[in-house]
């Protein structure tokens, strides 16, 4: 069949010169895409024909034209709804036919076939002419069936959406430069066998397309947090530091909190802000000499502090949670350094979930990524701190760093890390740093001259930056769309 439509459209095209794609389409009475198949198809056997593309608009009854070819137009079913003698309310009207009733109405009176008069019951119609024609029914009909449709009258239908209007590609067909009435099928490929004969040196080859885009591949892709937690990792790697274990998501109040001279009755610690785990509710044992010096500092204070001065229970250090910081890593790797002699100076990192029993919003999530690193040293200042925080930021292309003075419960001095981002136009918060405090270090047993230097900041907030995320929500969790994963850009942060 469709070798056969190639040959006729090879034939009136030498017959004629000149043929248009919708004109064969309606003489073979065939769909117009059918034609549309048969040209490219010769067209990909090379210049046997010259095709023009152009556009032709065309005209179709809407699904409310439909309607009116089977049922009339609306303002014919009103008419057909009021009594040849006698009147209708327009409560009653409605009733009966619907929305229709509205649009009818008002065409049945600017054409004088109904009137409205006010009534005991309201308004009421009755008619004024005795018998009508539905012409826009006719008018739609003809369209349907293919007869020319005066545009005046089209413009007219198009208004009260009644008609489509499509433009639809059409082709004018006419002879190439190799233009022939006889088709030989051209070879797609090479084979063996033609190198072996010299069949190839006869042969029509169909000519190749460079420019046609290969299939997509359906491939695995890194999710954009994962794209940039890749290259913080390589910063830190680069940087020589070692990374922390970190698949602890469950950890004990000790380590997570009391470790880090974190009061017990400090807000953190309240069901408001912290996961605690329900089975199992409890852990226990911690090394019993570290968890007295732990009680000791809290309860008496000790290397320069007063402490906190309450009653330290080790029922509220044995609670389990999820961890509410990747800091409960860092003083379980403190503590394990501390235990090996002589004391060896350290680099450790690490990049994992942390969760907390926030409000969800816009930009903020009960999990999320934090990025911590630490140094441990000889003698290590503030100073040492910004100048490794700048050596940091500066690889992720941030610099002019700003310091601002903060509080947390476990460093002392506390900086908050601040930039000026051109994306956003305005100085924003990238981070948050501090010394560890002697109260937290000196119970681990790490030597006196031994100071701990650290940062941490969100993994979630430079990604949203950096990919033009406005809603956390569409960055992790079940709105994801993983398409956008595909699409978004390999990122240098």
């Amino acid at each position: 069949m469709a070798e056969d439509m190639k040959l006729k459209l090879l034939q009136d095209v030498d017959a004629q010169a000149k043929v248009e794609s919708m004109a064969l389409a309606t003489a073979w009475g065939v769909d117009h895409e059918v034609v549309v198949g048969v040209i490219k198809s010769i067209q990909a056997m090379g210049e046997v024909i010259a095709v023009k593309q152009g556009s032709l608009a065309t005209w179709s009854p809407s699904a409310e034209g439909q309607e009116a070819i089977e049922l009339g137009s609306p303002e014919a079913r009103v008419f057909a709804a009021v009594p040849a003698e006698g009147t209708i309310t327009r409560d009653d009207l409605v009733a009966a036919l619907g929305p229709v009733a509205n649009v009818g109405m008002g065409k049945a009176m600017k054409s004088k076939w109904l009137k409205t008069t006010k009534g005991a019951n309201g308004v009421e119609l009755s008619r004024l002419a005795a018998d009508i024609e539905d012409t826009v029914k006719t008018q739609l009909a003809q369209l349907a069936s293919g007869e020319d449709v005066p545009a005046p009258v089209l413009k007219e239908l198009k208004k009260r959406n009644l008609v489509d209007q499509k433009t639809q590609a059409v082709f004018t067909v006419s002879k190439g430069a190799a233009f022939t009435l006889t088709l030989e099928k051209q070879a797609t490929e090479l084979t063996p066998e033609m190198l072996a004969s010299g069949a190839w040196k006869d042969t029509q080859f169909k000519p190749v397309n460079l420019d046609t885009l290969g299939a997509p591949m359906d491939v695995g892709t890194l999710h954009p947090l994962l794209k940039v937690r890749t290259e913080y990792r390589e910063i830190f790697l680069e940087m020589g530091f070692e990374e922390m274990p970190t698949a602890r998501y469950v950890e004990s109040s000790f380590w997570n909190f009391d470790a880090l001279f974190q009061p017990q009755q400090h807000p953190a610690r309240d069901a408001h802000d912290t996961f605690f785990m329900k089975e199992p509710a409890t852990s226990a044992p911690y090394p019993e000499d570290y968890m007295e010096r732990v009680r000791d500092v809290h309860q008496n204070g000790g290397y320069g502090s007063q402490g906190y001065k309450y009653d330290w229970k080790v029922e509220e250090a044995q609670k389990n949670l999820l961890r509410t910081h990747t800091t409960a890593v860092s003083s379980r790797m403190l503590y394990k350094l501390a235990q090996q002699k002589p004391f060896k100076p350290v680099k450790y990192f690490s990049i994992d979930r942390v969760f907390r029993n926030e409000t969800l919003d816009a930009t903020h999530l009960a999990e999320f990524h934090q990025i911590e690193g630490l140094i441990a040293g000889y003698n290590l200042t503030l100073g040492d701190l910004m100048g490794t925080l700048d050596a940091f930021f500066k690889r992720l292309g941030i610099e002019n760093l700003r310091f601002k003075p903060a509080f947390n419960p476990y460093t002392e001095p506390s900086m908050e890390v601040f930039s000026y981002h051109p994306g956003l136009d305005k100085v924003v918060e990238i981070g948050n740093s501090g010394v560890f405090r002697p109260e937290m270090l000196r119970p681990m047993g790490l030597p006196e001259d031994v100071t701990v230097i650290a940062w941490g900041l969100s993994l979630e907030r430079p990604t949203m930056i950096k990919y033009g995320y406005s809603n956390i929500r569409d960055l992790i969790g079940p709105k994801v769309d993983l398409q956008a994963a595909k699409e978004k850009p390999l990122v240098r942060v």
